[in-house]
């Protein structure tokens, strides 16, 4: 079902492309012949975006994050996008938080800044105190904007369903893109669910052996108020890590304080990415604060990454491939990686990827951007036709951005002295476990029932081969299609030889001919043998096989 212009909503998106010129979108929703799409420039794509509204905004972020999918000049672009929208006014948030408590507002708070701390598409932030003293941040929700949200879903829906027509949808699986789009905003819309993220990411951070827990903070969740529409966490007082003030710090200078949260910040999200599996995936400089006391603060964890077992190994492992330079292994990895089993030519990707990696042989390690690195590699195998899970974005995004916080914050940082040492340890535990004792006695086991248990299968193999009790299944490709078609041939050859056989009898018989019933047997065998080479001629006629 193509999109029209009857709905107001769809109106307004056709006039923001015709005011923009993006032809291809313009003529997909009104109907017309959907040519080989074309994207707008970086630059266009993104006014587009923002004219469209605060749901097409999420969907440039969320773009942003797929280096898989789009060049290095649209991701940049895209990144720049910021959900900031003026605020709703306090009464129409007032009447959504007392319809959020349980309890009536006077009773729970003491008061509520009616001026929001920050104000965003889906939501805005008060400052509010409890009745028992506790600071309070309210996360609020948007009056109405779970009606945008819908309507725009239906729309986006609708255009995922018209591109995943053509072949570029298909290549590059709209609808899923559309699909995995729609359940981070439908899930943006619960605060219950970034509760427990929140609740999760604090957790797993509360314990480490790479930095002090007590170093780094999450917010408390206050559950008995919050709900789906009313996030009520712990108040965080701070700036912004990037507006610290960084002077009279117990005696240590500026710059040993920058380098001692530099490190903070790297073990600490190197902990999320390769150990819980469990990363917060927008480390953005509004997202890392810096507490009056001296601690780090992460907040915001409406957009959470995770990463399986595997996933952490693969990723380890290409981390270190990067650091050598090494073109093969990195190719290696990506096919472990990619979700899809199409055929890849794996000389062309080594190739490929050692264009890409040439170009930093002769740079010191400490003047590398491993961030832009791995976009690259992305960007590589997306060139490829290689498919990659969707978090590969992610994690690309959360290196990328925690990178250039870090650069930002410590000019002199320098990526391989801080990832050198947690690098080598992920590779130990890989090795031994988080128990090397156990791990080498259950390794000692293993060898042990593996020699006992060897010869005795050696010999079971052997007495089974020469007793001829062994059966062999081989399974070679394309070995039906072969026999299916020795078999026609053959069943062609003897069938040419039987209407031979038919014609050369009916001329003996012809030739001998003294009664009217050989003669009667004649012409009966030269029909049967005239039709029997009708239909050989017209099946190999419809074989397309003359040759």
């Amino acid at each position: 079902m193509f999109l029209t212009q009857t709905v107001p909503r769809q109106r307004e998106i056709i006039e923001v492309l015709f005011r923009h010129g993006w032809d291809y979108m313009r003529r997909l929703l009104t109907g017309g012949k959907a040519d080989e799409p074309q994207l707008p420039t970086p630059a266009v794509l993104k006014n587009i975006l923002v004219d469209l509204g605060p749901v097409y905004v999420k969907l440039g972020q969320l773009l942003s994050t797929r280096p898989d999918l789009l060049s290095a000049s649209y991701i940049e672009e895209l990144s720049t996008l910021q959900d900031e929208v003026p605020p709703v006014s306090w009464s129409e948030v007032e009447v959504l938080i007392r319809q959020q408590l349980k309890q009536p507002l006077e009773e729970t708070f003491t008061t509520i800044n009616p001026v929001p701390v920050a104000a965003g598409s889906i939501a805005q932030t008060h400052r509010a105190t409890l009745k028992d003293g506790r600071e309070v941040a309210l996360k609020v929700q948007r009056p109405g904007i779970d009606v945008t949200v819908a309507r725009d879903i239906a729309l986006i829906q609708g255009i995922a369903d018209l591109v995943a027509r053509t072949e570029f949808g298909q290549s590059y699986e709209i609808k899923s893109i559309a699909d995995e789009f729609i359940k981070a905003l439908e899930a943006e819309l619960d605060f219950t669910r970034e509760a427990s993220y929140t609740d999760e990411l604090r957790q797993n951070l509360s314990v480490s052996r790479w930095f002090d827990p007590n170093q780094i903070v999450v917010a408390k969740i206050y559950w008995d108020l919050t709900t789906q529409k009313l996030l009520v966490m712990e108040w965080l007082d701070g700036v912004p890590l990037l507006a610290a003030d960084l002077n009279n710090q117990n005696g240590k200078t500026p710059a040993v304080k920058r380098q001692e949260i530099t490190s903070l910040l790297f073990r600490a999200f190197f902990q999320q990415l390769y150990i819980d599996g469990f990363f917060h995936a927008d480390p953005h400089p509004g997202n890392i604060f810096y507490l009056k006391d001296g601690r780090i603060a992460l907040i915001d964890c409406g957009m959470m990454g995770r990463l399986d077992p595997r996933t952490q190994q693969i990723l380890t492992e290409m981390l270190l491939a990067i650091v050598d330079l090494d073109a093969r292994r990195c190719a290696q990895l990506t096919l472990q990686l990619a979700d899809s089993e199409q055929p890849v030519i794996l000389s062309r990707l080594e190739n490929d990827y050692d264009r890409m990696l040439r170009k930093y042989y002769n740079l010191n390690l400490s003047q590398m951007n491993f961030s832009q690195i791995i976009y690259e590699l992305l960007q590589v195998a997306r060139n490829n036709k290689i498919r990659l899970p969707s978090n590969m974005g992610l994690y690309a995004k959360t290196l990328a951005n925690l990178e250039g916080v870090a650069r930002l914050f410590n000019p002199e940082l320098n990526f391989i002295d801080e990832i050198q040492p947690l690098i080598t340890d992920l590779f130990r535990r890989h090795l031994f476990g988080e128990a090397p004792v156990r791990s080498l006695l259950r390794t000692a086991l293993d060898l042990k029932s593996l020699s006992l248990q060897s010869p005795r299968q050696i010999e079971f193999l052997l007495d089974r081969v020469t007793s001829e009790t062994l059966q062999w299944n081989l399974n070679i490709r394309g070995l039906d299609s072969l026999r299916r078609t020795t078999d026609d041939a053959a069943n062609r050859l003897s069938f040419s030889i039987l209407v031979g056989s038919l014609i050369m009898g009916a001329a003996i018989i012809s030739s001998n001919a003294r009664t009217p019933e050989f003669s009667l047997l004649s012409n009966v065998l030269f029909a049967t043998a005239s039709l029997l080479g009708l239909w050989l001629i017209i099946s190999i006629l419809r074989s397309g096989r003359l040759r």
